[in-house]
C-alpha cells in the first residue's frame, strides 16, 4: 500500500506492562499484533510514526481534569522511563516520534504535516487507549481527509466493552475496521 503511514499511539512505559503506573488493562494483549504490524511496514519500508504523549516535569501542559491524577502519579513526563516506547516497539532509526500533551496525534503538533510531507494518504492505526487517544485521533484524521484503517486486535481500552463500543462508533463514520490478519495481507 503506496502512501501508506503506520500510527502507533501511546504503547510507553507509564501505560503498558507489568507495574505501570497508569497502566491499560487491555494493553499487553496488543502487543503481539502491533509487533506483526510494525514488522510488516519495516519490511516494506513504510513510514512508520510512534505518537508518544510526554508532558512537562510540573505537568503545566496536563489538561486540566487530569491535574490531580499527575499530581499524585505524574505520567509520561518528559526525559524519564515512563514516557518512552516499550522497548519491544522500540522505535528504529529512520521512523518518526511525535510528542503531544492531548489526546489527538493531530492537536497542536505537526502530525498532518507530517504526513503530507511524506506523500500519505492512508494511515492505519494501532496502540492504545481506544475510547481516548485512538478515538480522537481517528477522528480528526477523517476531517483531515486521509482514509483510515483501525486494526481492532491491535488497539486496547480499559475493558472489551469499552473498546468495541469505541470501534462501532468508528466504523460509523467511515472508519474501515481491519483485523492484523486483514493488515498484514493488505500491506
Amino acid at each position: 500500500m503506496e502512501n501508506t503511514a503506520l500510527l502507533i499511539i501511546d504503547m510507553q512505559n507509564d501505560f503498558v506492562g507489568p507495574g505501570a503506573p497508569l497502566r491499560v488493562a487491555g494493553a499487553d494483549g496488543i502487543i503481539g499484533p502491533i509487533t506483526t504490524i510494525l514488522n510488516r511496514f519495516r519490511e516494506m519500508n513504510l513510514p512508520v510514526i510512534h505518537l508518544l504523549r510526554v508532558h512537562r516535569p510540573g505537568g503545566a501542559d496536563v489538561e486540566y481534569f487530569r491535574r490531580d491524577l499527575f499530581t499524585k502519579t505524574p505520567f509520561a513526563v518528559a526525559g524519564t522511563k515512563g514516557a518512552e516506547v516499550i522497548d519491544l516497539l522500540r522505535p528504529l532509526p529512520g521512523e518518526h516520534i511525535l510528542s503531544k500533551t492531548r489526546m489527538s496525534g493531530f492537536f497542536g503538533t505537526d502530525l498532518d504535516l507530517l504526513l503530507r510531507s511524506l506523500g500519505v494518504k492512508t494511515i492505519i492505526v494501532v496502540g492504545i487507549q481506544t475510547p481516548n487517544c485512538i478515538r480522537t485521533t481517528v477522528f480528526d484524521a477523517m476531517a483531515f481527509g486521509y482514509e483510515t484503517y483501525l486494526v481492532s486486535d491491535a488497539t486496547a481500552a480499559a475493558n472489551e466493552e469499552i473498546h468495541l463500543a469505541n470501534i462501532r462508533d468508528m466504523a460509523a463514520i467511515g472508519v474501515r475496521i481491519l483485523t492484523t490478519g486483514d493488515c498484514s495481507v493488505m500491506i
